[in-house]
């Protein structure tokens, strides 16, 4: 369950939030902080660096369409958030394996259709990642080892392809 951190004095150093300084002085409270299972999903642009030194604007404009369009719908149609967005890629969770590769198989089903038409040079595609792990979950945001091991995975996957850890595979073949 959910759990807080508790106050913690630095001496010579400024409060920060949820800390008490050396004089007791009260600061703003802790953060919310919980652990839980999720399904880790991270995605990034292959390409990207190619695509906004051919049309920088185009590039950006293409990609947020198709978050708007493709990426946020098919995520949340599965009950997942994105956690965050960091230029060309996104971090999102889930509850479960099952839901997450479903959501990244949508995903880059529809960005296949949406590329059909484009010159090779100005196509979109993603590289998806997707591990389950406990994560601490913080601010809104999630971070732990499960949240790297999802992004190396990432980086494995093939332009257009998903690439998961064997956990993810063994819970998402069973279903």
């Amino acid at each position: 369950g959910p759990f807080h951190l508790p106050a913690i004095a630095f001496a010579g150093r400024r409060p920060h939030r949820g800390q008490v300084s050396a004089r007791g002085d009260e600061t703003l409270p802790a953060p919310k902080v919980e652990r839980r299972l999720s399904a880790i999903m991270i995605a990034d642009v292959a390409g990207y660096t190619r695509l906004v030194a051919t049309d920088e604007e185009g590039a950006v404009r293409e990609l947020a369409r198709r978050q708007h369009e493709v990426i946020e719908p098919a995520i949340r149609a599965r009950g997942g958030r994105i956690v965050k967005t960091s230029g060309d890629g996104f971090l999102a969770d889930f509850a479960d394996s099952v839901s997450a590769v479903s959501a990244a198989l949508q995903i880059q089903s529809a960005i296949a259709a949406c590329n059909e038409p484009l010159e090779s040079h100005r196509r979109i595609e993603l590289r998806i990642g997707i591990h389950t792990a406990d994560v601490i979950v913080a601010d809104g945001d999630i971070v732990g080892d499960g949240v790297n091991i999802a992004a190396r995975l990432e980086r494995l996957a093939e332009p257009g392809g998903v690439y998961v850890s064997g956990r993810v595979h063994d819970e998402a073949a069973h279903r």
